[in-house]
């Protein structure tokens, strides 16, 4: 168990410290079930009524604060106290799950795969014919890299991921476990003779630097040439990402979430939980949909979008305005 002191997580802060404690800090944790050897944090001004009884010895707060640390407890200010909240978690983050051999004796690799240095592999895993993995890449046990993969520099993949044949994973990726890289589009059309005729998927998909994809998500290789995700897009759990869609660069997508094939999405879309979007539509810039709705229709750059159909926010917010008075009278 770590043990450092409030000078020491400072350091790494670069913040104002307020107050002082005689307490060392064993661990971060949430406000109400914190211990006096615990530190926390108070990213809005709607937690500081939980400080007073919250036994934490110290807390990362923001420099607006309008409250005082109390007796044998200590505030660390900081701009944001959100984000320097993380760099805490990275402290007391747990050393990954280890290896005991850098590539396990089980795991089963082509003999025209390229391996780059410090790469690890674990038990049962699959490296395919041709496949390239980069300098310092971590397959996780039972992980699946199909044919003429490329998978880049410092990328981790999780156990039960699947990469499939032809896809390029950028550098500094994470892939969460279960997620599938790669399936077939879902592509069908009605046939006298078969009642569906299945439409061959023979695109791949390019993944950029620094995305994260969440377990059991998936992206659906294109019909024709690439299914895209930008440089630096977050996917949480349980997303699904349709054929020929291109995402620019540092979207969000939140759990059971989904694109139909071939949209677009701009730079820095957001898309709440259990929202959907249209095939063939093309959200702008900065475009934010809010959870569970449902889009129909093209969403110009920056605008919010709620509700199912999808209106803009503002319009949303007055319609169900609405509808609470009609049911009150």
């Amino acid at each position: 168990m770590k043990n450092l002191t409030i000078q020491e997580i400072n350091a790494v802060l670069n913040g104002e410290i307020v107050g002082t404690t005689s307490h060392s800090v064993s661990a971060p944790e949430q406000l109400e079930i914190a211990s006096e050897t615990e530190i926390s944090f108070i990213g809005s001004r709607k937690y500081e009524k939980l400080w007073e009884s919250s036994k934490a010895c110290a807390a990362i707060v923001n420099e607006d604060i309008s409250i005082e640390p109390g007796e044998n407890k200590v505030f660390i200010k900081v701009k944001n106290a959100d984000l320097a909240m993380s760099q805490v978690l990275e402290l007391f983050a747990p050393a990954p799950p280890q290896f005991s051999h850098e590539i396990h004796p089980t795991a089963v690799i082509d003999t025209t795969a390229k391996i780059g240095n410090g790469t690890r592999i674990g038990a049962n895993c699959y490296v395919g014919p041709n496949v390239v993995l980069g300098e310092n890449v971590t397959l996780y046990p039972n992980v699946t890299i199909l044919d003429e993969c490329i998978i880049g520099k410092n990328t981790t993949i999780w156990s039960g991921a699947v990469v499939r044949e032809r896809c390029h994973v950028g550098a500094y990726c994470i892939l969460h476990p279960n997620c599938t890289i790669g399936a077939d589009g879902f592509g069908f059309r009605p046939c006298p003779e078969r009642g569906l005729a299945k439409i061959p998927q023979i695109g791949n998909v390019i993944i950029g630097n620094n995305v994260e994809i969440g377990a059991n998500s998936s992206v659906d290789r294109g019909k024709f040439s690439s299914t895209v995700l930008g440089d630096g897009c977050k996917i949480d759990n349980l997303v699904q990402i349709g054929h020929n869609s291109k995402l620019g660069k540092f979207c969000i997508m939140a759990g059971n979430s989904g694109l139909a094939g071939s949209v677009t999405l701009g730079n820095g879309v957001i898309i709440g939980g259990s929202a959907s979007i249209k095939d063939h539509l093309t959200l702008g810039d900065g475009a934010m949909i809010g959870a569970g709705s449902g889009v129909a229709a093209d969403v110009p750059a920056g605008k919010t979008m709620l509700g199912y159909p999808a209106v803009e926010a503002r319009t949303a917010l007055k319609q169900w305005a609405i509808l609470k008075r009609m049911a009150t009278e």
